[in-house]
């Protein structure tokens, strides 16, 4: 095998696609698919489940892909050093993040990276938190943002933002009511339906937590549905189907235009960390030093925790 064939290999894992894999190199699509039947048969394996609409990862293709990967990059951090390249190129970086991060810190970040290094590329991958830190573990992508801390080795969690956590209802009389006579208390939530985020969430596991510090048991809570889409469950709460634990970042915008309220959860800490993770294992490229250090300026990062 050579460094090329590995380079095929990776664009087409990454992008789904040979046709795309072939623009990206500046390659014909039958130079990639030759160097990736080379692969297949030197190793004696299938590395790609093909069908109609798309190109995936085999089993075996995984395991390569975690060496490949490492491989292409460090090429890429010799390029980078010595200047082999030209100083035109553009340089890309992953970022795996869960649904808060994406849609509530990712902006303000991605706007400064642009203006300090307008070469550099950069593809977002939204998922929850529990595959961002597989995705890092699997090095499918260079940077994670997670609302949450799994124990799984080789992970550097780098704390960057507090994020609060509240109950939110309908702006009815019904719950103004509650919000008047005894804000601090909130059992009233066990006679409630309950919409979850979907298992795997960070916002998830973290309700769990901090309702039970409140004595709130989450098992006698009367969870009717879990939701992925977090735009679909505040429009299901001011509808009436039920009510929900949602970031403050997420319902900042309903609460303040009147639609939904939004109850705090007693005895609550500051809130939970919001974290940039990364593989410590591997060498990080100067896109993701460069990246990193950007959430690190705007954020004033305080501590990084390994696991």
């Amino acid at each position: 095998m050579n460094l090329k064939q590995l380079e095929a290999f990776v664009q087409v894992a990454e992008g789904g696609s040979f046709s795309r894999a072939a623009k990206e190199l500046y390659l014909t699509q039958p130079t990639i698919s030759a160097h990736i039947a080379s692969l297949e048969k030197e190793l004696g394996a299938r590395l790609f489940v093909r069908n109609t609409k798309e190109v995936g990862l085999s089993d075996d293709g995984k395991d390569l892909y975690k060496y490949a990967k490492q491989i292409v990059d460090l090429e890429k951090k010799i390029e980078e050093r010595f200047g082999a390249k030209e100083t035109g190129e553009r340089h890309c970086i992953t970022i795996a993040a869960s649904t808060i991060p994406a849609q509530y810190l990712l902006p303000r970040v991605l706007i400064r990276f642009n203006e300090k290094y307008p070469n550099e590329q950069i593809k977002i991958i939204e998922t929850d938190s529990t595959k961002v830190v597989t995705q890092i573990i699997d090095h499918m992508a260079d940077v994670g943002f997670t609302g949450t801390v799994l124990e799984k080795k080789h992970c550097k969690y780098m704390p960057f933002y507090k994020d609060e956590l509240v109950i939110v209802t309908p702006n009815t009389e019904k719950y103004r009511r509650f919000q008047e006579e005894s804000p601090e208390d909130i059992q009233w939530l066990l006679k409630e339906h309950v919409i979850m985020r979907e298992e795997g969430s960070g916002t998830r596991k973290e309700a769990k937590k901090q309702l039970k510090k409140a004595g709130i048991n989450p098992a006698d809570l009367d969870v009717i549905a879990s939701i992925e889409n977090q735009e679909t469950i505040k429009k299901s709460v001011r509808q009436g189907m039920g009510v929900s634990v949602l970031s403050r970042l997420a319902t900042k915008d309903e609460t303040r235009d009147g639609y939904l309220l939004a109850f705090p959860i007693p005895h609550a800490d500051e809130g939970r960390d919001i974290n940039l993770v990364y593989n410590k294992n591997y060498q990080l490229t100067g896109s993701a030093e460069r990246f990193i250090k950007v959430v690190k300026e705007i954020y004033q990062v305080r501590r990084t925790k390994d696991s």
